[in-house]
């Protein structure tokens, strides 16, 4: 009976001490992370901020990182997730992001309870279970205020397009280019307006979507013919269709705004000309946000479950204050975009935004007179006091 007893207690002993062991070697391997592009990578925009991300905690974490491109036929998206997500052993954290794939992830993350997701650009919808399947817990969403980095940008273009530089005129025109019609766009769109009709009411601002997110051949096409109409400077909202943005705004002396990475800074020493035409460019800091999603993961703090939005105020979006923009803009622009900033973080501008309620949503194409009326003293701000 002793010898049972005894026997019991090593038995159990010998399973303590291996849970413990597994448990030790679970806290000792590397992280595991997998990034999910639904696209590819290399277009020195969105996708390659994400990617910058994960690689600078890649640097500074004991993890692994593996990046999935799943291309661009959207056809390939679910399938290529569904795969991803289903390959457990290959990670700890799994991320992807762009409205395009909400639904895909929501009614899948279920399925894998002890594995982590983090989702960009776009909110799981956790509220509504016929998506979010068990409400999407262990989901972590962040979204970047794009309205307002893109309101900037609209100071911006508006003041630069009046400044007298060369490549400008006196008309108040200037362009959008949007890789498609849909609200994420359209929210860079509508901040971008009402940023123009701040500094001038009468600011035309030509809007016109290439359909394609790769095919810089047509936002060439489209950006030339912004120019043939009037636009000094052509903001680009359409990744890697926006390159052709660049190569017009070269060819024809204008200018052009870039988005989500700081572009003329990536192709400053292959194409120094081409990156002097890129006055600044509207950030959204996907790399500093997933950098810290996955800081917060490893301290355990990481708010799964919920979305978090990210603004000006908070780093997740601005504009890219690099040497070429320093150069190029006179002291009374970058005066106006400073104090156009802090008006937004102190909440004394509400800028537009095409999500929230039905009644407060805003469209692109508007005007400048349906814009809302906005106590802010442009000449004091450009004088820097």
């Amino acid at each position: 009976m002793k010898h049972s007893k005894w026997m019991l207690t090593l038995v159990i002993l010998s399973l303590l001490l291996a849970v413990s062991l597994s448990t030790a070697v679970a806290q000792d391997a590397p992280l595991k992370v997998v990034l999910v592009v639904n696209g590819v990578l290399g277009d020195k925009s969105f996708f390659d901020s994400a990617q910058r991300g994960v690689d600078r905690a890649l640097d500074e974490f004991d993890i692994e990182v593996n990046s999935i491109e799943l291309g661009i036929d959207p056809a390939n998206w679910e399938t290529g997730l569904d795969d991803a997500m289903a390959d457990t052993e290959s990670y700890d954290i799994l991320i992807a992001g762009t409205f395009q794939m909400i639904d895909f992830m929501a009614k899948r993350a279920h399925l894998y309870p002890d594995k982590t997701y983090m989702f960009f650009d776009a909110p799981m919808p956790y509220e509504d279970t016929a998506v979010c399947v068990e409400g999407c817990k262990n989901v972590y969403s962040v979204l970047y205020a794009q309205n307002e980095g893109s309101f900037l940008a609209g100071v911006y273009a508006a003041a630069m397009t009046a400044s007298g530089i060369e490549g400008t005129d006196e008309g108040a025109v200037i362009g959008a280019v949007g890789g498609q019609d849909i609200p994420v766009i359209n929210d860079f769109i509508v901040g971008y307006e009402q940023g123009a009709c701040l500094v001038n009411a009468e600011s035309q601002v030509l809007v016109q979507y290439a359909g394609s997110w790769n095919d810089p051949a047509r936002g060439k096409e489209i950006a030339l013919a912004m120019y043939e109409q009037g636009a000094d400077i052509v903001f680009q909202v359409a990744g890697g269709t926006g390159v052709g943005v660049f190569e017009a705004a070269e060819e024809q002396g204008h200018f052009a705004i870039g988005v989500d990475s700081d572009q003329a800074t990536i192709i400053q020493d292959t194409n120094p000309e081409q990156a002097a035409r890129i006055l600044t460019s509207m950030l959204k800091n996907v790399d500093n946000s997933l950098y810290r999603g996955i800081d917060l993961f490893i301290q355990g703090e990481l708010p799964v479950g919920t979305a978090e939005v990210l603004g000006i105020a908070e780093g997740g979006v601005g504009l890219a204050y690099n040497d070429i923009y320093t150069e190029s803009t006179p002291q009374e622009v970058q005066n106006l975009i400073t104090a156009v900033e802090a008006a937004v973080i102190d909440g004394a501008i509400t800028v537009n935004t095409v999500f929230g309620a039905e009644d407060e949503v805003a469209k692109v194409g508007q005007g400048c007179a349906a814009m809302p009326a906005v106590e802010f003293d442009l000449e004091k701000a450009m004088m820097g006091s």
